[in-house]
């Protein structure tokens, strides 16, 4: 009779284990371990991401009842005080390190052919229990952490994530992640620093972003707007030669400012360092920021992020990084399958069929084999 695997065991096929065997070296994260190592866990945190496990205690019950088909994953299910205590003390880096690992190979099969890479930066809160006020105490908003993302909206998948305190600014974060060399940046107002503008100048870079209202600029030249339009507005301008306590502006060179008026009536000051676009693509390029906002939604409804099953700075950081994590793996498998086009319906049927002895091909009725647009994520919302 022929063997068939799990649809969990599919899944991981996808990760690449010689890395994450180097990472675990790396951080010696299964030196005096006896019963957890650095896979199980990761298993166990993934089986929960996937199945919709909300505590330790349903992670265990549910993994139990599998313990069959656990075995053919060179796995068993973990008892809920020795996963409380890997989550706790396991290194978070562990995990961090094999996100970017797989990047790699979720970016081959996602990324959509294009002109330039974009990337958007942006922030999102995390509510926490009062338990985590020890370092994620924050008066304005109680207990709270941050999860910051540059996100490529070309393959519809994070490049780069951090996870602070919420006090901690957005800016802060940013200055801290690396600048990909000749991408084009589009963010808000949160990335409002005029050094980290010219930063990104200096990496022959592309910015899109918003000015405040009581920025003040001096006009440079004037161009030509279609009448009646969205576009107000196109300017060159120079942002003020001199800051607070006479500092010298870092980010001095020309600059396109661009009035567009939204279907709302609201008009935005957008500017850019770019000279030669038209202003109808830089101002739609702004327009793309709304896809990680997307991102944020479907990641925190469909996979959980909200609802934690730890409450030290440690545990929240490994299960967010297991989210992020659990999202490229549904991305690969979702492009690797033509039997379900909608990433969300894809993923509640992984979720309805994780342990069963199916492939990917078999969640649905076949479709037409056309390509997937790594440009489209589905999210739908019950």
């Amino acid at each position: 009779m022929r063997h068939h695997n799990s649809l969990m065991h599919e899944l991981l096929k996808l990760v690449p284990w010689s890395k994450c065997e180097a990472s675990v070296d790396k951080y010696a994260a299964d030196r005096g371990v006896r019963t957890l190592d650095s896979k199980s866990h990761l298993v166990a945190l993934l089986h929960a991401q996937l199945s919709g496990a909300a505590s330790l205690r349903e992670i265990v019950a549910t993994m139990a009842s599998q313990a069959t088909r656990l075995y053919h994953l060179g796995v068993r299910a973990p008892k809920r005080s020795t996963l409380a205590d890997a989550n706790a003390s396991r290194p978070a880096a562990l995990f961090a390190d094999l996100f970017n690992d797989l990047l790699p190979q979720a970016h081959r099969g996602l990324r959509k052919a294009s002109k330039e890479a974009i990337r958007l930066v942006d922030a999102t809160s995390i509510s926490l229990s009062s338990l985590s006020k020890d370092w994620a105490s924050y008066e304005a908003h109680g207990c709270a952490a941050k999860l910051h993302v540059v996100f490529d909206p070309g393959a519809q998948t994070p490049v780069h994530f951090a996870v602070t305190p919420a006090r901690t600014n957005d800016i802060t974060a940013a200055k801290a992640m690396p600048i990909e060399a000749g991408r084009t940046y589009v963010f808000d107002l949160g990335y409002y620093d005029f050094g980290w503008w010219a930063e990104l100048i200096a990496k022959d870079c592309r910015f899109v972003t918003r000015l405040k209202r009581n920025t003040p600029t001096r006009l440079v030249a004037e161009r030509p707007v279609a009448e009646e339009g969205a576009i107000l507005a196109d300017r060159v301008v120079r942002l003020p030669e001199r800051l607070a306590y006479s500092r010298k502006n870092p980010c001095a060179c020309d600059l396109r400012e661009i009035h567009v008026r939204l279907d709302t009536g609201k008009v935005l000051r957008i500017v850019s360092n770019d000279l030669e676009a038209p202003a109808d693509e830089i101002a739609e390029l702004y327009r793309t920021r709304w896809q990680i906002e997307l991102f944020f939604r479907w990641v925190k409804q469909t996979l959980k992020i909200g609802k934690f099953i730890g409450a030290s700075e440690n545990a929240i950081r490994i299960q967010i990084a297991v989210a992020l994590i659990a999202y490229l793996l549904l991305r690969m498998a979702h492009a690797l399958q033509y039997a379900v086009e909608s990433l969300l319906t894809f993923t509640r049927l992984v979720r309805a069929n994780l342990m069963h002895f199916k492939s990917f091909h078999q969640l649905a009725e076949p479709r037409s084999p056309t390509p997937i647009c790594a440009n489209q994520l589905e999210l739908a919302i019950c």
